[in-house]
């Protein structure tokens, strides 16, 4: 009997035994398995914004083509979350434009985004946003799990739109019931919602995929036998319901303005950010309208171009509706590449053909993408190629205070000319010219050979620019080659240093007046010489970057009045000549001339043109002609006005070479204001006058 009882317990113990070791080994295998998690990278699309995921840190894949420009990207190296991620991936050199995997990390809101060229992407500038990210090469942390499913913030996620998996979406529970789980693919099966396709850009036509097509022929313009241009198809716009067959449009790639890219970003550096945090500031969206809010940031504009900018197109029948419509796609690639907006670029565009017309002013589109919509709609006039009428329009109307002219900003004029005008431009170009306009000319095509005798003005383009050396001008052989004038021309107009033309002889001088207080000229004629003074000054436009206006008053001694950076308006300047006082005393013009010379004209900016007044009622108790050679010398234009009994031959001397130009006399000190309007007149006339190249 006891050794039956042994026997079963032995068998028990084995069992036990066999059972242990069994479910050892099982969870071990559990465990390995628990261990070994697959993890799955989401793919999201091009278009998707980081601010539409809520994860704080995540790894994507990018499809290729994120470069394209319509995945708009704000900022540089950190980026707002309004930003396309896989655009912004491009941008910062993470990735190329083949795709591939990227880890994104949330970050603080910024104060501002700085816009930039970088890796073939144009990013754009932003004051201020509630929440930024960055993007860095997907290399995951240790001790870090990276969701294998996005959460998004709407319901409507782009990720669910391109077929992949999410989270699955909580229903509230209701009191009394239990919640049940729905897939966000079955909320989105039950509303009905449906992708949106996406429309793949129009590239500038190439000559490799173009077939012959004539150009039509307006009598009395220009042959085009020799032009070759067609209709080009692209797979993308086949598969595409109600697609153009015609020429599509693309901004090249890496044709646009450079900007210096920023240094990197160090990770240590950022401010913590934690998911749902954003800044509380005044303009930034609530902390619980983060989920909801997708209002469209409008940038403000590159402030590094601030320019008044107006087109003028060429909408003559010569040019044919598909050569219109190249010349729109370069419209729209420059509206792109400046980040239009207030603080920065302002577009206009004016169309000519028989006459000009205004499309839309400065004012009328305040961002670049607006301005895109409003080029695309525009229609060709048709008639003949009336530049110089075009030119003649936008300086009398164009650039207007109604029409959102800004005084701080040059006023620039871009014209595209296919062959050569119907009309002469010269004059109507230095008109331009002398209003302080800016004139540009991209030429299309010169004239052949057998053409040029029904050119009009030969050597047009250089009547025309601004100056003659080379920069105001572009020119293709072909229309094929237009695209290739967008990145010079959008660093030219926005190289605000070199718009030589923004200069006019009414803002661009430092002008000093050299008055004589002698006791000859009397208390009532002194306030007759400052009415004078006055009324040259008012002629002027002021301001610390335009005219600067100074005063010297002189007897045997010298007194400065006001320097060139004691009054930066024109209120403030006129008060100041009415306070001059009177001094009364003897006649030093030679030692008046040189003490201006070191008090006023030393400190003049090197820029600026240097204009002496001087005003004097006798002759000069000392020697004229030394101080007067010094004053030449240092480019000092020196105007001479006598009263009275000033003598005519020390009015030759301290006066600029040729003295009928630059000294008057006057019989009495009321006579003065005759003499106003001819002498601001030889002051523009000299001004304008100067060598163009």
């Amino acid at each position: 009997m006891r050794t039956v009882v042994l026997t079963m317990k032995a068998s028990v113990i084995e069992m036990f035994l066999v059972l242990l070791v069994t479910g050892v080994h099982s969870n071990k295998e559990t465990a390995k398995k628990i261990k070994r998690p697959k993890f799955t990278v989401p793919q999201i699309n091009c278009d998707v914004k980081a601010g539409k995921i809520i994860n704080p840190e995540f790894i994507v894949k990018c499809p290729a083509g994120c470069q394209d420009p319509k995945y708009h990207v704000y900022g540089t190296d950190v980026y707002a979350s309004y930003s396309s991620v896989c655009g912004a991936a491009v941008h910062s050199g993470v990735l190329d434009n083949s795709g591939g995997k990227i880890l994104v990390r949330k970050v603080a809101g910024q104060s501002g985004y700085k816009g930039s060229y970088s890796n073939g992407v144009q990013s754009l500038s932003l004051p201020r946003w509630r929440e930024s990210f960055i993007v860095l090469e997907s290399k995951p942390k240790k001790g870090v799990t990276y969701p294998s499913a996005l959460t998004y913030s709407s319901s409507k996620s782009p990720a669910a739109q391109a077929g992949e998996t999410t989270k699955a979406y909580q229903r509230p529970p209701i009191p009394g019931t239990t919640a049940q789980p729905i897939t966000l693919m079955q909320l989105l099966a039950v509303t009905g919602a449906v992708a949106t396709p996406t429309t793949l850009p129009r590239p500038f036509p190439s000559a490799a995929s173009t077939t012959s097509i004539p150009r039509p022929r307006p009598v009395g313009h220009r042959s085009h036998d020799m032009d070759l241009l067609s209709t080009a198809t692209y797979t993308s716009s086949q598969n595409r319901p109600g697609a153009d067959p015609g020429i599509q449009r693309q901004a090249p790639s890496g044709a646009a303005f450079q900007k210096p890219v920023g240094a990197d970003v160090s990770l240590g550096e950022m401010d913590s950010w934690k998911p749902g945090s954003v800044l509380l500031d005044e303009g930034l969206v609530p902390k619980e309208e983060l989920s909801t809010q997708s209002l469209e940031p409008v940038s403000l504009g590159d402030p590094n171009c601030k320019i008044d900018l107006s087109f003028l197109i060429d909408g003559s029948t010569s040019i044919g509706k598909r050569r219109f419509r190249i010349q729109k796609q370069l419209l729209a690639a420059v509206a792109q590449a400046l980040d239009i907006g207030p603080a920065g670029p302002l577009m206009g565009v004016v169309q000519y053909g028989d006459s000009p017309a205004t499309h839309f002013n400065l004012k009328t589109h305040m961002n670049s993408r607006d301005l895109k919509t409003a080029i695309e709609k525009i229609t060709q006039r048709g008639g003949l190629s009336n530049v110089g009428r075009a030119i003649s329009f936008v300086t009398k109307n164009f650039f207007s205070k109604a029409n959102g002219n800004r005084s701080s900003a040059p006023n620039v004029v871009v014209v595209m000319v296919d062959g050569w005008p119907t009309d002469k431009v010269e004059e109507a170009s230095r008109l331009a010219r002398e209003s302080g306009i800016n004139i540009f000319f991209i030429t299309i095509e010169g004239a052949a050979e057998n053409e040029k005798q029904y050119v009009v003005e030969p050597n047009f383009a250089n009547k025309a620019v601004c100056r003659t050396n080379g920069f105001y001008s572009l020119h293709v052989q072909s229309w094929f080659g237009l695209h290739k004038t967008l990145q010079p021309l959008v660093k030219r107009v926005c190289d605000t240093d070199r718009l030589a033309c923004s200069k006019t002889c009414l803002n661009s001088a430092d002008i000093g007046f050299v008055i004589d207080g002698s006791s000859s000229v009397g208390t009532g004629n002194f306030r007759t010489v400052l009415q004078f003074v006055t009324n040259l000054t008012k002629e002027f436009e002021i301001s610390d970057t335009d005219t600067r206006i100074g005063a010297v008053q002189y007897t045997y001694e010298q007194r400065l009045e006001f320097g060139f950076d004691k009054y930066s308006s024109k209120p403030d300047i006129l008060n100041a000549i009415k306070r001059v006082g009177y001094w009364s005393g003897g006649t030093s013009t030679g030692a008046a001339i040189n003490f201006a010379l070191e008090q006023l004209f030393k400190k003049s900016k090197p820029n600026k043109r240097k204009l002496m007044i001087l005003i004097t009622d006798g002759r000069s108790y000392d020697d004229v002609r030394i101080p007067a050679m010094a004053a030449h010398l240092k480019g000092v234009i020196t105007y001479a006005i006598g009263v009275a009994w000033a003598a005519q031959e020390e009015l030759e001397v301290i006066a600029t070479h040729p003295a009928r130009d630059h000294s008057f006399f006057v019989d009495e000190f009321d006579n003065l204001y005759q003499y106003v309007p001819r002498i601001i007149q030889n002051i523009c006339t000299e001004f304008n006058s100067q060598p163009r190249n």
